[in-house]
């Protein structure tokens, strides 16, 4: 039996959340070393911009400490519900790009976008797609990596902070992990690290290369199995979600700014089959339809419709999120930088729902849906099209 294709896992995690979000709502702390924190009796620094860890001021030190260190930091006591708020925000971004998005906490998150680069290119697209979605939907800079497993994935986006995008493709996993040193691999503490090093084991390579034996022999079978199997880059976790999604969208910022509604229409159209084409995959209808438009002076509407069933045809979702997007201005004056098609109010497409007046239209609706995926899956996403298609001329 052939091996099953390699997965594709996203982590991303935003850059010094907390001191960001600060940054980000005073403009004046701008470029100013910023540490948020406790008492300076007894607390510790929750987090520091990169100003303030140019200083050597970390998260988990006493504040006193990096009072010593950076005398001209700025100090802020934590403001929890703010910061949820803006995670929120992070989470119902990353909620676009995958079905299966496990949070690790307020700031950072799994996804498995396992097949998604039919929908948003490839590994590289998606990472910059999330982070310049982010950048834009909340102010806030995100680094990602992009690997075959939630190991690899968690230190490609951590090994060229701040905003770094890190793609470790299938076939260079061991390139990658080999010169890192024995501290990465999770699990490695201290008292690990030393026994690894009494060895002469200093590198992920060197434990890669030692023989499985060896390390049951130094660490235990536990132990000496897991750090055997992750120095070869092999971490068969799932991503795990915390819950369902409650939203799936696609949206661009595009290369020239759209004046027409004429223009628009046939990308709104191609957006909403994307859309439809996951709501498919995850067996679900959507009862809500949402289409953004951002202007050029960076001025954002939203207009939203609800149908009285739901729906995973992608024509009459972009028809609702063209009529939606006809009541915005748009001309040479009023020019659009982004567009995006979202639903909402999730249901179960096969489950009991609400019967349509015109319950034969949508079946064959979805029923071409279904047509359409298969042939893509088959022949990939430009191997049809819609005629209505032709009228998009960004079309990727």
């Amino acid at each position: 039996m052939a091996a099953p294709p390699p997965k594709t896992i996203a982590h991303v995690d935003l850059d010094a959340f907390y001191a960001s979000v600060e940054q980000r709502e005073d403009p004046s702390l701008c470029g100013r070393p910023v540490v948020v924190g406790g008492s300076e009796r007894r607390g510790v620094v929750a987090a520091a911009s990169y100003e303030a860890r140019a200083f050597g001021v970390r998260s988990a030190m006493p504040t006193a400490e990096a009072k010593r260190r950076c005398p001209r930091a700025v100090f802020l006591p934590p403001r929890m519900e703010r910061y949820a708020e803006y995670s929120q925000r992070f989470f119902a971004v990353l909620d676009r790009f995958a079905p299966r998005v496990e949070s690790l906490s307020l700031d950072e998150a799994f996804l498995d976008v396992t097949g998604e680069e039919r929908l948003f290119g490839t590994g590289r697209d998606i990472a910059e797609a999330i982070a310049r979605e982010t950048r834009e939907e909340i102010g806030l800079a995100a680094s990602v990596g992009v690997a075959p497993s939630k190991f690899v994935a968690k230190i490609a986006s951590d090994i060229e902070k701040p905003e770094g995008r890190v793609i470790v493709e299938p076939s260079r996993v061991q390139d990658f992990l080999s010169p890192l040193p024995t501290s990465r691999l999770w699990g490695a503490g201290p008292a690990v690290q030393k026994r690894l090093r009494e060895r002469g084991l200093r590198t992920i390579g060197d434990v890669a290369r030692c023989a499985d034996e060896t390390l049951v022999a130094l660490l235990g079978p536990g132990l000496g199995r897991h750090f055997a199997a992750l120095s070869r880059g092999l971490d068969e976790r799932e991503v795990e979600p915390d819950s369902e999604p409650i939203s799936i969208g696609h949206e661009e910022t595009f290369n020239a700014d759209v004046t027409s509604h004429e223009e628009l229409g046939p990308i709104l159209l191609r957006q909403a089959d994307r859309v439809a084409a996951r709501l498919r995959r995850q067996d679900r209808r959507a009862r809500t339809v949402v289409v953004k438009l951002k202007y050029t002076d960076f001025e954002l509407k939203t207009r939203r419709a609800t149908f009285t069933d739901g729906t995973a045809d992608g024509r009459r979702i972009g028809r609702a999120a063209a009529e939606l997007a006809g009541g915005l201005s748009l001309s040479p004056r009023r020019r659009a930088r982004l567009a995006g098609v979202a639903v909402s109010t999730l249901e179960p497409r096969h489950g009991p729902h609400q019967l349509s007046f015109d319950e034969a239209s949508r079946q064959r609706g979805e029923r071409l849906g279904d047509a359409l995926d298969q042939i893509e899956a088959k022949f990939g996403e430009r191997a049809v099209g819609r005629a209505a298609y032709a009228g998009d001329k960004r079309r990727r």
